[in-house]
């Protein structure tokens, strides 16, 4: 079963963290979203990182969210990394391309120290 998608936004070091909980579909385009526009608007998020929980599912559509968020990142000159992915998704990542777009993180102290 789905779990619903939250959200909670940090700042670490100057890295804005958007610590993601919840499986990853088209059902989450609205929440991830959201909590990018937060980001962006409190003018923190020139480095941002998203934290994925340890036992997360992402299905395509959740990539298709994730991809959007890139593209927005893309156009305003962002740093983006992704942190806490497993080994699997870490594969489908730089399988469909996203990790040319997007660091890809075993920790988010590593994705930070790659960003400083």
């Amino acid at each position: 079963m789905e779990q619903t998608n939250q959200f909670q936004l940090e700042q670490q070091s100057g890295v804005t963290l958007l610590h993601i909980k919840g499986d990853i579909t088209t059902q989450s385009e609205a929440v991830i979203n959201d909590a990018y526009q937060k980001a962006d608007e409190q003018g923190a998020a020139q480095r941002i990182i998203i934290q994925f929980e340890e036992d997360v599912y992402i299905n395509s559509g959740g990539i298709a969210v994730l991809i959007q968020i890139l593209a927005h990142t893309y156009k305003k000159n962002q740093q983006i990394g992704i942190a806490g992915l497993s080994d699997h998704f870490k594969k489908i990542f730089n399988m469909v391309g996203i990790s040319k777009f997007a660091g890809i993180y075993d920790t988010i102290d590593d994705g930070i120290a790659a960003m400083s």
